[in-house]
């Protein structure tokens, strides 16, 4: 009972950690966007959020963090679109990485980078439909920030793959049985 108790506070204390990271990444560089919106390095977060987390935490650690990040900003009305985009993509790289396997061996990279194109997939076209739907700007002016969206993806999926090679190497990983990078047996 004791290590269920430990495990699930660990998970919700790293859960709050990961909110204010990915709250916090968001806002460190924020470069506007034509769409009233603006690029950041937050989808680093997010996308380690659904790595580490899993398929519940991941998400609203994504989602929350990112939404407040919007609020805090200034830019409330983006806070509904960026809390389901980016719990979206949280649960996108929570699912897939496991998936991947070959010759009874783990293959969690190839899972992230296929899990990643998923989720910054995600990200590219709910902010267009958000942009142009919900907001109101139109089709047409809404593309315009799919260029910045593409790129913010690429860099956030980069990222997120640099600081889960690093963090895999560390005590953390294994104390909290985490998936990390490292090849193991598949039972």
């Amino acid at each position: 009972m004791k290590t269920t108790t430990s495990k699930h506070l660990l998970k919700i204390t790293t859960t709050a950690v990961m909110i204010a990271f990915t709250c916090v990444l968001t806002m460190a560089v924020r470069i506007p966007s034509p769409t009233k919106g603006y690029l950041n390095l937050g989808d680093t977060a997010v996308l380690l959020s659904g790595w580490l987390l899993g398929p519940i935490y991941g998400p609203i650690a994504g989602g929350v963090g990112s939404a407040l990040a919007d609020l805090f900003a200034g830019y409330p009305v983006y806070v509904p679109g960026t809390l389901l985009i980016k719990a979206a993509m949280a649960l996108a790289v929570s699912l897939v990485p496991a998936r991947f396997k070959k010759d009874g061996i783990s293959r969690p990279r190839l899972g992230f980078m296929v899990a990643s194109v998923i989720a910054e997939s995600v990200m590219v076209a709910g902010y267009y439909l958000f942009e142009a739907a919900v907001i109101g700007e139109g089709f047409a002016a809404a593309f315009t920030g799919v260029p910045g969206n593409v790129a913010q993806g690429i860099v956030g999926a980069a990222g997120a793959y640099l600081l889960i090679e690093l963090l895999s190497r560390t005590e953390f990983f294994r104390l909290y049985g985490a998936r990390g990078f490292a090849r193991r047996e598949v039972k």
